[in-house]
């Protein structure tokens, strides 16, 4: 006859073995999880980028092809690189104090539609390439390793606050080393029609994610008032969130427009 001790030892030593599998599993698939997080979506957000960035390069240096006949009701799409350029507006103006090449145009032929990749910023300092699209959804835009375009805000080369978010972990992770900007470094920001360059100027370590001042036609810091500028300009603002896996704060970087030519 087996003793009742003995059974409730190996009923104890099943409980314990199930536990611990139970346990190890659970490590497996948080690892996992993590793994996905931390690499595997920026692994496929920088590929998409990438090839984001391609194919804009390539829709920009295709040979200009007019139809010389349109249906009833029918337009071009959009201005062929044959036609005349538009001029710029009084807005669009190249800023005072800045080089600025003649006839380079101050806004995009057409508005970008929403989620739609249309320039291409690069950051030397920090090895930076990556698409801007029009928004910030995560969805359509954040996540698939793209810079995003604040609506409402100014496009690139025109007057006021051309603004930006991008990722500082995960899905790319465009934006993780603009800490490392300093006064003087050169951003670039391409698009169909012309190059911009801007250059850093001032930072602002860390703002709550509701400071909307940041992103004003004239950045300033609602809640660190003293950081950030007074006179209407060309500005660059680029948003992330800091510190590094947090979403707790936002880290900007802002600059001037200080030259811009036509492609």
């Amino acid at each position: 006859m087996r003793s009742r001790g003995g059974g409730a030892s190996r009923f104890l030593a099943r409980g314990l073995w199930a536990s611990a599998e139970l346990v190890v599993t659970l490590g497996v698939v948080l690892l996992l999880l993590v793994a996905h997080q931390l690499w595997w979506t920026n692994r496929e957000a920088r590929a998409e980028a990438g090839r984001t960035v391609q194919s804009l390069r390539q829709e920009w240096d295709e040979p200009a092809v007019v139809d010389d006949q349109v249906g009833e009701g029918g337009s071009l799409d959009r201005a062929r690189e044959g036609s005349p350029r538009p001029s710029a507006g009084p807005g669009a103006e190249a800023p005072a104090a800045g080089p600025a090449a003649s006839g380079a145009p101050g806004r995009p032929r057409s508005a970008p539609r929403w989620d739609q990749a249309y320039a291409v910023l690069r950051i030397p300092r920090i090895g930076l390439t990556a698409p801007v699209a029009e928004g910030t959804s995560k969805g359509g835009v954040l996540d698939r390793g793209y810079v995003g375009h604040y609506a409402r805000t100014a496009q690139a080369g025109q007057a006021g606050n051309f603004a930006l978010a991008g990722h500082r972990n995960t899905h790319g992770e465009p934006f993780r080393r603009i800490d490392r900007l300093r006064s003087g470094d050169r951003i670039t920001v391409e698009t169909r029609d012309a190059v911009y360059t801007y250059t850093v100027g001032k930072r602002l370590a860390r703002t709550a994610p509701s400071d909307s001042g940041v992103i004003a036609p004239v950045p300033r810091s609602n809640i660190t008032t003293s950081v950030g500028y007074s006179t209407p300009g060309y500005y660059l603002t680029l948003t992330t969130c800091t510190p590094e896996f947090s979403s707790r704060y936002r880290l900007i970087v802002w600059g001037k427009l200080t030259s811009m030519r036509p492609r």
